[in-house]
């Protein structure tokens, strides 16, 4: 049975398409977490039936279970179950087994059977399996995007950028599998001979958000299994489908059982979670989401001495210096601000614009955000989806009344209702702010959301103060036309990863990941190999 969330009549302005708008065939530029590509969606759009379920050229892609030692697994030992929404109109879209621990240490068992065959194989057959894995997914492409958008709500075009650059990571691990080099050293002694080789952790439990549903997944799987792990996920609530799609692709791989594990849940997180670090069969953790909850899964991991890998929350700054490209920056803060409607841990919290360019960037910026539309992401004239739930609604909506509230100046969005369309679903119009102050929660929080806040500098030095005061430190963009001050805020900005002059950073091929309390550990490029092993160190005397 189907139920709609009742929204109250308060709630933000939102919108259904109709099916006129659905069958227009326009074009979408979108940059996603990692590429950009321009495509267009119409055809998809006409798929959709009487309840907006997406319908797939392979419909058994989507299934609501679990994945346990290969086989799915219908209902949980408890009878519990979850529903699934779609953001776009609040409609229960599935219904998935709510599993608990006793599913958990039955995946754990069947992770540490198959890691022992599999550490095994040589690192080509571990290869050649994520590569077969990655031609599925292109082969499948319009089906993995149609599901990511029925359940997170990005628009179709940005969904299958996801889809791309998620498959890119099997891709690319398919190769680094080949390259897990130790090291010949040179021995003090005659008589000896000393090498350090790398191996496989073990079981890996590794948890994941609902913002990048399939990118994320697939950027701790193609690491771990390339290298010889085996992994007992869990995937965000909100957003299980696409977890479940990839088991799908990877049994018809060749994936062998109990290499990939799913433990789909929405009572069970907390318990779900502290069972895998407490477990002294998984020798590792992996989780992107926030803070405050890797904090948690870091601390429970202590008494068994867990490797822990951790993507967190961040409060990026975006700087424009007196001497920047200011169409450029435009251009760069909204690739960096707005794609997936601010929900990315890398967008953009706090713009600092120095004072002689402030007006023309925040005028600019504005008549962009102006010609935004918000909408289903099945809709092909959408620019941007909705925001993952009501939560997340209430959130931004507090972050502009605090900032409005304190004296900021609503420039495009915000309060405006003249553009307004009339449906339920969890929108948040596209905004920006000006005249913001330290004092408001913007500057230190952050907020998720499509919302940009522009502060006003003067010195290099004053907003440098100002980036760096903060006790994150994941991604940071700024915009200038001095070699000299680019080499030199890069350096001096306290971030893990820094867009100079570009507001798109992410790529399978290089280190994503941050300092201070936006995480520890990197992901993707070679160096995503080394939160899933160790080295051995082996004296071999003569």
């Amino acid at each position: 049975m189907l139920h709609t969330r009742l929204l109250p009549p308060t709630r933000l302005w939102t919108r259904q398409p109709s099916v006129s708008l659905l069958r227009r065939g326009t074009r979408s530029l979108i940059s996603g977490q990692g590429r950009c590509i321009v495509q267009t969606h119409s055809r998809c759009l006409s798929s959709l039936n009487a309840i907006k379920k997406p319908e797939l050229k392979d419909p058994s892609l989507i299934t609501a279970a679990g994945f346990i030692d290969g086989e799915y697994i219908k209902s949980a030992s408890s009878g519990r179950t979850f529903p699934v929404f779609d953001p776009s109109n609040g409609v229960e879209i599935a219904t998935f087994p709510d599993l608990g621990v006793e599913e958990t240490e039955r995946a754990i068992q069947a992770a540490k059977r198959a890691q022992q065959e599999w550490s095994q194989i040589t690192a080509r057959e571990r290869g050649s399996l994520l590569r077969k894995w990655f031609n599925l997914m292109l082969e499948n492409e319009q089906d993995l995007a149609k599901i990511i958008t029925w359940e997170n709500g990005k628009t179709f075009a940005e969904a299958l950028g996801e889809v791309r650059y998620s498959a890119s990571f099997f891709e690319w691990f398919a190769e680094e599998a080949k390259r897990l080099y130790g090291e010949v050293i040179p021995s003090p002694s005659k008589s000896q001979r000393m090498i350090a080789i790398r191996q496989p952790l073990g079981v890996v439990g590794v948890i994941t958000p609902w913002n990048f549903p399939s990118a994320m997944l697939t950027r701790k799987l193609g690491a771990a299994l390339a290298v010889g792990c085996t992994v007992v996920a869990k995937p965000a609530s909100e957003t299980p489908l696409s977890a479940l799609a990839l088991c799908e692709l990877g049994k018809r791989a060749g994936l062998p059982n109990g290499v990939v594990n799913i433990v789909p849940t929405h009572e069970h997180t907390k318990d779900i979670g502290k069972h895998l670090c407490e477990s002294t069969h998984v020798a590792g953790i992996s989780f992107t989401g926030s803070t405050a909850i890797g904090k948690l899964l870091l601390k429970q991991s202590a008494d068994t001495v867990k490797k822990v890998s951790l993507e967190l929350g961040g409060n990026a700054p975006f700087i424009v210096f007196e001497d920047a490209d200011i169409d450029k920056a435009v251009d760069g803060a909204i690739a960096a601000k707005f794609r997936a409607s601010g929900q990315t841990c890398i967008c953009v919290n706090r713009f600092y614009v120095h004072s002689s360019v402030k007006d023309e960037f925040s005028e600019k910026l504005r008549e962009k955000v102006k010609k935004f539309r918000v909408g289903s992401g099945f809709d092909s004239s959408t620019t941007h989806g909705p925001l993952v739930n009501q939560k997340a609604v209430e959130k931004v909506r507090s972050h502009v009344e605090d900032a409005v509230s304190h004296g900021a100046k609503v420039l495009a969005g915000g309060h405006e209702k003249s553009s307004a369309p009339s449906a339920e679903g969890y929108f948040y119009p596209p905004t920006v702010l000006g005249g913001m102050k330290n004092n408001m929660k913007i500057a230190s929080e952050e907020t998720f959301g499509p919302v940009a806040g522009i502060f006003e500098f003067n010195t290099e030095e004053e907003v440098l103060a100002a980036a760096n005061n903060t006790r994150f430190g994941l991604s940071g963009y700024f915009f200038s036309r001095d070699i000299s001050r680019c080499w030199r805020v890069a350096e001096k900005l306290e971030v893990g990863m820094v867009g100079v002059n570009t507001g798109v950073i992410s790529s399978e091929v290089a280190p994503f990941g941050g300092i201070k309390e936006s995480g520890i550990g990197r992901e993707g490029a070679r160096q995503g190999l080394d939160e899933y092993t160790q080295y051995k160190y082996i004296n071999m005397s003569i």
